[in-house]
């Protein structure tokens, strides 16, 4: 670290104590996450104004309940210390692996999968909450083994305690949420410094993998996924074919975002007013963005998370140590890989899978983890910003 930004993050500190904050917290990335949480709030409120008679704000209600709960836990997060994470990493890890085992064996079963938990106030999906405790307790695990990141045994492991959890995900099944516990995982371990000749042969692999379970395996009559599985990973490579069957919602998506023009159809968004728009409260929430408020309101929806994964990026860089900066990437590909794969999937350049869009979508589960990841991610900020104050000091006497 120059001395020049030491004596810059000094300067910021003394700059939070001189407005009498006690705890520094990034004002940005808060800003940035309230404006999803209300863009949100307005585009359910719009959404579901007619989905259930005499209760036009049933939906609304209960997402705002789920804001104040997870904003409740994300500054009980941002005033604790997270490298204290560290010490209960097996405990984390094991209440990850538990969640999941939970939901396949006591589940409620929902459109042929089991992905949640029925409980007296709402329905707890595991999967959600566990990308959070896979990047705090993989993070911790990948610490330990720092000194052998070279051994491609090494290497393994990480892997292995990394996709175990995505591939009880898979047995519920949930591909979606499966596939961003294999992004998390990847993800820290790149920044770990895991070499790219053990990346290139996992990629081998998994393209091996994917050739076989998409068409080797099938042509036989080995089917590894569910045929409607298959059929919505591969609809959108042809739209026209299957606009009656498993590309009905990316279709009727497609309808709604380009109706919706340069500033959009306000009271007259048909697709979602009359449920020609499947899902649109969770998964296909962009959707109704694009048709209600157009290019405009998708833009600003859009321009606010590069707002927030901006500044989740630069927490990284001033992070205290390599946990903190191992945790802040994680969360970090987490909301980008959710955001690039659910926007893509509203527009057609990807395939459904089921992956919510983080603040927007309709849910507990996953509105309550994305607040635990910022109060992680304030956290990281606040203890890198005294640790830069105390090395300002240092500095200064030198």
């Amino acid at each position: 670290m120059s001395a020049t930004t030491v004596i810059k993050r000094s300067e910021d500190v003394k700059a939070d104590k001189a407005l009498g904050i006690e705890l520094p917290f990034d004002l940005v990335l808060l800003l940035g996450v309230a404006g999803l949480a209300l863009c949100s709030v307005l585009t359910i409120a719009a959404a579901t104004a007619n989905d259930i008679p005499g209760s036009p704000s049933y939906f609304v209600i209960r997402q705002i309940i789920y804001f104040v709960v997870g904003s409740a836990i994300a500054v009980a997060l941002w005033r604790s210390d997270y490298s204290r994470l560290r010490e209960i990493r097996y405990f984390l890890y094991g209440l990850l692996i538990a969640s999941i085992m939970a939901v396949i064996v006591f589940g409620s079963v929902a459109r042929g999968s089991r992905r949640a938990l029925d409980l007296p106030f709402f329905s707890f999906q595991a999967s959600e909450l566990g990308k959070i405790l896979l990047i705090v307790s993989l993070a911790a695990f990948t610490i330990d083994m720092t000194r052998r990141m070279a051994d491609g045994r090494t290497t393994v492991r990480l892997l292995l305690i990394g996709f175990a959890p995505a591939a009880l995900v898979m047995l519920q099944p949930d591909l979606g949420s499966a596939l961003v516990f294999v992004a998390i995982t990847l993800a820290v371990l790149f920044i770990a410094g895991v070499p790219w000749q053990h990346f290139a042969a996992f990629g081998a692999l998994a393209l091996a993998a994917v050739v076989l379970s998409l068409a080797v395996l099938p042509s036989v009559g080995i089917n590894v996924l569910h045929s409607y599985q298959t059929n919505r990973l591969t609809a959108f490579l042809h739209p026209s074919e299957t606009s009656g069957s498993a590309g009905y919602q990316q279709n009727q998506s497609r309808i709604a975002i380009g109706s919706g023009e340069k500033t959009g159809r306000g009271a007259g968004a048909t697709q979602t007013k009359y449920n020609f728009l499947p899902e649109h409260h969770t998964d296909f929430i962009f959707a109704v963005v694009g048709e209600r408020w157009g290019f405009a309101g998708a833009a600003l929806v859009l321009s606010l998370y590069a707002l927030v994964i901006w500044r989740a990026l630069r927490i990284l860089t001033m992070a205290k140590n390599r946990y903190g900066a191992l945790l802040a990437g994680g969360i970090v590909v987490m909301l980008m890989f959710q955001v690039f794969v659910n926007v893509g999937m509203t527009v057609g350049i990807m395939p459904i899978t089921g992956i919510p869009l983080p603040l927007m979508s309709y849910g507990g589960s996953s509105l309550i983890a994305t607040m635990i990841a910022f109060g992680l991610l304030q956290s990281i900020y606040a203890q890198g910003r005294r640790a830069a104050m105390s090395q300002g000091r240092v500095l200064q006497f030198q």
